[in-house]
């Protein structure tokens, strides 16, 4: 008897651990504010990362030239908001679940981003 509970117990922790997901670097920028999807070489981006740093503002920056695994994660969170990905102007932001991308004057971006 004192077999069969050792042997439940270790099939229930092998079920729990399976379960478990692992924790990706784009699960972890769920947890920042705001999150930057841009390119290492895209003027924009580079001006929203030293905005965000100047203004002291917490945020992850995802180059989804490099990383398919953020690439994936802004266009589901775009198809999700209803932004249309044709003429898409980055950086796309995540700012605290609103999704918005730099297709406007990038003064008013800016403005939008750090208010």
């Amino acid at each position: 008897m004192k077999q069969y509970f050792c042997l439940i117990i270790v099939l229930l922790f092998q079920v729990v651990n399976a379960q478990t997901t692992p924790i990706t670097k784009v699960q972890n920028a769920k947890k920042a504010t705001i999150i930057v999807y841009g390119s290492a070489s895209c003027h924009f981006c580079l001006e929203t990362k030293k905005q965000l740093t100047e203004n002291k503002i917490t945020f992850t920056f995802f180059d989804i030239d490099t990383d398919n695994t953020a690439l994936d994660e802004m266009l589901s969170k775009l198809k999700k908001a209803n932004i249309s990905t044709k003429n898409l102007g980055i950086p796309v932001i995540d700012k605290e679940g609103e999704i918005f991308s730099n297709n406007t004057n990038f003064e008013d971006f800016l403005k939008k981003l750090l208010h």
